[in-house]
């Protein structure tokens, strides 16, 4: 499989995933004029669309690539019902495109509805969990998106992570500024800030590398929980993240 980042807007990346023969499904496209020219250029036949939820940078280009291929299934929550989807899938469901089982698991946050499609090696996660970060709560708790961290970060650790947005940057920016002297998290940043003097692309990313520089993921970390002033306890983890999305906000 072949898998694509076609950027989108400003700071978008609606991923495609592509066989051999030139079938391909699309991740969320917010626009359809980037996907209609990426299927042109690499003569590539879509076979389904795949929505994580509801907002338009993820769905606005549904229903204009429905006029080209109308017989298009566009799988994605109950919240995407009136943006295009017209196969409904949630936690627990089975999604079986181009040879390949997508798992589909509810990831709440980011919205109430939200969803993750996993099938190894790949994850396309939309905006819930981002290189070094984590989605902003428009319409979720903190509890949700932890837990929802929780239930990503029991995917094998070579899980290539298919986020929806170019974030890295500024994310190991306040990564950076929350924990100064880790030694992984400030190796990550300087790569990322070669990378993006660059203007290359930092995605996709392995669980393991998530696991390492991305706090989210690390709210059992002692030195993490002490720098917010929170006794070592597994019991203050989601209030760790709790007050580490309150900080990225004000960031």
């Amino acid at each position: 499989m072949n898998l694509t980042s076609i950027p989108a807007f400003q700071d978008n990346y609606i991923w495609s995933l592509s066989n051999e023969e030139g079938q391909c499904l699309i991740v969320d496209p917010g626009e359809a004029a980037p996907v209609l020219a990426a299927l042109e250029k690499n003569s590539w036949q879509p076979v389904a669309i795949l929505l994580t939820h509801h907002h338009h940078d993820h769905v606005g280009g549904v229903k204009e690539l429905l006029k080209t291929y109308p017989d298009l299934p566009v799988y994605g929550p109950e919240e995407t019902r009136d943006k295009g989807a017209n196969v409904l899938v949630g936690e627990g469901d089975k999604v079986a495109i181009l040879g390949c089982e997508f798992s589909v698991y509810h990831t709440p946050g980011h919205t109430l509805g939200h969803i993750s499609y996993f099938s190894h090696p790949y994850l396309f996660c939309g905006d819930t969990l981002f290189s070094g970060g984590c989605g902003r709560l428009f319409e979720g708790t903190p509890r949700q998106m932890y837990e929802s961290f929780q239930k990503l970060n029991k995917l094998p650790e070579n899980t290539l992570i298919c986020c929806a947005h170019e974030y890295t940057l500024s994310n190991m920016k306040f990564a950076h500024a929350v924990l100064p002297q880790d030694v992984e998290i400030d190796r990550y940043y300087q790569q990322i800030k070669e990378l993006r003097a660059k203007n290359r692309v930092t995605l996709p990313v392995t669980l393991a590398n998530e696991r390492k520089i991305n706090i989210f993921l690390r709210t059992q970390d002692t030195d993490l929980q002490r720098t917010l002033g929170y006794e070592t306890s597994p019991q203050h983890e989601w209030q760790v993240f709790a007050t580490l999305r309150e900080k990225k906000d004000n960031f």
